[in-house]
């Protein structure tokens, strides 16, 4: 609509002042230009001291190029553009804002973080249309109480500030959902936050709060809170009631106890490592139905309990740095992607087992269950009644531990009587390992729908054959000390592959269909003749954690292995006479 409707009969830039020609050394006229049609203006990083005034006036004055031409076609009729509703002005020098903010009603978001703003204006009131204002970053002691004014706000990104308090009124803001508060100097949280009905993510981590007012619970759309590095030593029980609750973090405070959560059905993350938490019982774990990620690194545990095995969507465990010397072998059970456990003095798991990574610990743990199936007698009789040569397969490890284990045979073919063994059974492991197999078994394809670990490890294997590619359940794959070369195209369709050990074999690159293989977060290559990678797919390979490359073939550390976001553990080791070579070059 023309904002000249209503002055008929008089000069038509009647109430205007032109656009000043001082505002184009700051911000060129065809990003103003731009910005009228588009309605969104961006002038981070231009180093700017202060806001020109032609930004505030942008949808007040008549731009400059009026002056020179009083003929427009349709594009150019600036009377008819668009009121700004996106401003970004962030990664400047700006230490104040006017009140001529007031100039821009129709503002839906507004980006000024990383600033050194110490104050906003009171004429902030006035944006009554904002849904998102992002401060952060800058050196706000506090805010103005017409910041309770922005009803429609629903991002509000405070972090990294000086802030000591919030101002009262601050639950009018209903239509909030996502609140930031992180890395201030906050000592309190107000009681009132309850009436924030709609917040669905808040975040207090870094701050100076002792204590939670047990009205946060009132939030009852709450799915994410972030309460990472205060001083807390207790939890509201109140807490526990919060339905909606997702994700919890409460690292780094000084918690001695874990809560107990009998409401957060939906919880999937705790966060409870960095704490002084000594005792993990029943109590804590057995309503946490949802949870995958359970963080309890750097406590003060001395034991994990049997009820462990309640927690049967659990994903990842961290339970490394405490106190703990034995684990209950019912932690076998668990269908764990990871699981840490270094720092502690275990006693009943050797270091070498630990060393191999999770899946080898669960398998490890399983082993050592108690038959709590069929009674021994039971076994013997079953036994007995197939055919005798059948003796050989452990039927017992086939029915209680889901296991076909063949291994330590020196056999250069599984006889088809293992595989006849299974009957009816579920199979979940297959070991083969430690024989003199040249090739896949090709009834292994048989298990396809059931197998998630297989160990071909200590074979002489020299190609992965098809039937391989077909175990579309497998997570684990153990391949080391055999003599491959290379791995088939086909294995792409792994897509639940998790780990891979390739170690003691003879690549001398790492195998183009790992890259392809999203699900991988293992891979152990050590001691092959690998000399390069390809840096660029590497980058692609998101859930990577650990990657073992040691005594290879490798000149160097591709930098770009730091893209990979969440590896924890790259273990290389450089070619050492190539490397003196290169130093008496250079």
């Amino acid at each position: 609509m023309s904002r000249l409707k209503g002055i008929a009969g008089r000069d038509t830039r009647a109430g205007f002042r032109t656009e000043s020609r001082d505002c184009s050394a700051c911000v060129p006229q065809g990003l103003l230009k731009a910005a009228r049609k588009s309605g969104q203006l961006n002038l981070s990083g231009r180093n700017l001291s202060e806001v020109p005034q032609c930004v505030w006036r942008i949808n007040v004055d008549i731009p400059e190029e009026a002056n020179q031409n009083l003929s427009f076609n349709a594009s150019e009729r600036w009377w008819e553009q668009t009121d700004l509703t996106k401003l970004i002005i962030s990664n400047n020098k700006l230490q104040s804002l006017t009140d001529d903010l007031r100039l821009l009603p129709a503002l839906t978001v507004l980006d000024i973080h990383d600033n050194q703003l110490t104050s906003l204006p009171s004429a902030i009131r006035e944006l009554e249309n904002l849904q998102k204002l992002n401060v952060s970053h800058n050196k706000l002691k506090i805010l103005p109480e017409e910041i309770t004014n922005l009803r429609n706000l629903k991002g509000l990104y405070l972090q990294h500030n000086e802030l000591t308090c919030i101002p009262e009124g601050f639950e009018q803001l209903s239509n909030l959902e996502d609140l930031d508060l992180s890395n201030n100097r906050l000592t309190t949280v107000p009681a009132s936050f309850s009436f924030l009905s709609s917040l669905m993510r808040l975040n207090l981590s870094s701050n100076q709060l002792k204590s939670l007012p047990a009205e946060l619970s009132g939030m009852k759309r709450l799915k994410h809170l972030d309460c990472n590095s205060n001083l807390l030593e207790t939890i509201p029980p109140e807490l526990a009631s919060m339905e909606s609750l997702e994700l919890l973090y409460l690292r780094r405070n000084k918690l001695r106890f874990l809560p107990e959560f009998p409401s957060c059905k939906l919880l999937k993350e705790l966060h409870v490592g960095e704490n002084q938490i000594e005792m993990l019982g029943a109590e804590h774990l057995k309503h946490l139905n949802s949870i995958l990620v359970l963080d309890l690194r750097d406590n003060k545990l001395k034991s994990v309990p049997d009820e462990i095995t309640l927690l049967q969507s659990l994903e990842r465990l961290d339970l490394s740095n405490n106190d703990i010397s034995s684990l209950p072998c019912s932690l076998g059970r668990l269908h764990l992607k990871f699981l840490a456990l270094e720092g502690n003095p275990l006693r009943t798991i050797r270091r070498e087992i630990i060393n191999k990574g999770t899946q080898e610990v669960l398998k490890y743990l399983r082993s050592k269950i108690k038959d709590d199936g069929p009674s021994q007698n039971d076994s013997v009789t079953e036994t007995a009644m197939t055919l005798p040569s059948e003796s050989r397969v452990n039927v017992h490890t086939i029915i209680t531990l889901k296991m076909l284990d063949y291994s330590d045979k020196q056999t250069a073919l599984i006889p088809d009587e293992v595989f006849d063994a299974v009957k009816s059974n579920i199979i979940t492991s297959i070991n083969f390992s430690k024989n003199q197999l040249c090739e896949i078994p090709k009834r292994i394809v048989e298990l396809k729908e059931m197998v998630s670990d297989v160990n071909l490890s200590f074979n002489k294997l020299s190609f992965i054959s098809l039937e391989l590619c077909t175990l579309q359940k497998l997570t684990f794959l153990d391949l080391r000390n055999n003599f491959l070369s290379s791995l088939p195209e086909e294995m792409e369709s792994l897509t639940r592959l998790q780990t891979i050990n390739l170690s003691f074999n003879r690549f001398k690159i790492l195998p183009e269909v790992l890259y392809r293989i999203p699900t991988l977060e293992t891979i152990l290559i050590s001691n092959n003749q690998v000399g390069s990678l390809d840096p660029q797919k590497m980058k692609t390979m998101e859930s990577l954690i650990t990657l073992d490359l040691q005594n290879n073939d490798l000149l160097q550390i591709p930098p770009e292995l730091g893209n990979c976001v969440n590896l924890r553990a790259a273990l290389i080791s450089l070619v050492p006479q190539l490397l003196n070579y290169r130093r008496q070059v250079s």
